[in-house]
């Protein structure tokens, strides 16, 4: 099997947890869990979950698995909804990190000869340090500017003739826009995007890479783990390679957490196998995919998993249909005419659901025959009759993080 792993490593991983990690102990005793008693992989995967609801109890430091001297840095989830997940790194941490980005960039095809423009964030945000340290580890030259500041962003970008553009999706999109808008994609050097932080669809890798003239690499990662940096897909580009010598992947069955077999689409859920400052086992990530259950025709041994769908807790729910984004990206590759971007705004009208799907179309499109398309198929694959308004391209909202889609006004 792809996703095989020495069950003796495993145990390792739990053993160390379970004598270092204040809020590990806590879930082994709550459940009356003798560690020394695990002894297959039939018993690992009876151990409890863990997710990003425990992990703000934890709050600030309960994940701490190592004394203060050996914290050498923290990162933080954004903290939106509740507290923030802080998560401390060794310096051992640290450098096996930047090792995994910098596997990640090697599987992208970047050298020490490229230029590596990175516009994430930086701070208690994993992103931007990470895209960093895997620049530098790899030995090209790392071009950190930031988020925001697009005048910026392409006078560097054509100056320095970057050759590679770390971004979210929303970003390299605006980016791609702009550019073309202005005229200069002719001035830019870029060969290749490195994009995360959020799910996109085809439509919109389209848009990106006909923009800007680029090879896009989906690059995956979350802060409680590490951050992004943990798996990426290569040339081939048949699924995102993960590293399972620091990571053992499971897919499990996200209403009754059962472990589906490789090739079955389900929740990722994460076990850390070297990470020292804040361990993780079983920890729910509720990005859904799939674990490939054959090898790349790139020859690499590292196993795959499948680009992300969505998130479990993306799903929403109009006139008794769960509904996913993904979903709603199917419908409008189905339909000629319109853009990548869309917004979805939900309502409670006279005690009904009303959702209004608004979708950007290209240029000439027949707005009228977009509409009854739009609505047509999502009748047909999604079940529930919507309301549908067409707009120009660049009149939705674009980001320089995360593109917000859905609103949901309904008490």
């Amino acid at each position: 099997m792809q996703n095989h792993v020495e069950f003796s490593i495993l145990k390792n991983a739990i053993d160390y947890a379970a004598e270092n990690s204040p809020f590990y102990k806590k879930i082994f005793s709550e459940n009356n869990i003798n560690t020394d008693k695990i002894t297959s992989m039939e018993d690992f995967q009876k151990l409890p979950f863990s997710d990003k609801y425990d992990l703000r109890d934890a709050y600030p430091l309960g994940l701490q698995a190592v004394p203060d001297e050996d914290v050498v840095r923290i990162h933080s989830s954004s903290g939106t909804t509740g507290n923030p997940v802080i998560i401390p790194y060794t310096r051992e941490d640290v450098e096996d990190w930047a090792t995994m980005f910098a596997r990640c960039y090697e599987f992208a095809g970047v050298t020490k000869r490229d230029r590596i423009q990175i516009t994430p964030g930086y701070g208690l945000w994993t992103a931007g340090i990470g895209f960093q340290a895997g620049c530098e580890k790899l030995g090209a030259m790392a071009i950190p500017i930031g988020p925001g500041n697009t005048e910026k962003q392409i006078q560097m970008m054509i100056d320095l003739k970057s050759t590679v553009l770390c971004s979210t999706s929303s970003y390299a999109l605006l980016l791609a826009e702009e550019i073309v808008n202005r005229g200069l994609k002719d001035k830019i050097a870029l060969k290749r995007g490195i994009i995360g932080s959020e799910r996109w669809g085809e439509k919109m890798r389209q848009r990106i890479s006909d923009g800007l003239g680029i090879d896009l690499f989906d690059i995956y990662g979350l802060t409680e783990v590490y951050g992004p940096g943990i798996a990426i897909d290569c040339e081939k580009h048949e699924g995102m390679h993960y590293w399972n010598d620091y990571m053992y992947f499971e897919i499990i069955d996200p209403k009754t957490g059962e472990v589906l077999p490789d090739g079955e689409f389900g929740e990722l859920v994460i076990t850390t196998l070297r990470k020292t400052a804040a361990p993780l086992i079983r920890y729910r990530t509720h990005d859904l995919t799939r674990i490939i259950p054959n090898r790349c025709s790139c020859g690499r041994e590292y196993p795959m998993i499948d680009r992300i769908s969505g998130r479990t807790d993306d799903m929403i729910k109009v006139k008794g249909v769960n509904i996913y984004p993904s979903q709603i990206e199917e419908v409008l590759n189905y339909v000629d005419g319109t853009s990548s971007e869309y917004q979805v705004i939900i309502e409670r009208i006279d005690g009904k659901d009303r959702m209004t799907l608004k979708v950007e179309t290209i240029k000439d499109a027949d707005k009228q025959r977009v509409m009854e398309e739009v609505l047509q198929m999502f009748k047909s694959k999604i079940g529930i009759r919507i309301h549908c308004v067409c707009v120009n391209i660049g009149e939705l909202p674009r980001s320089e993080k995360k593109t917000r889609r859905i609103f949901d006004y309904r008490d």
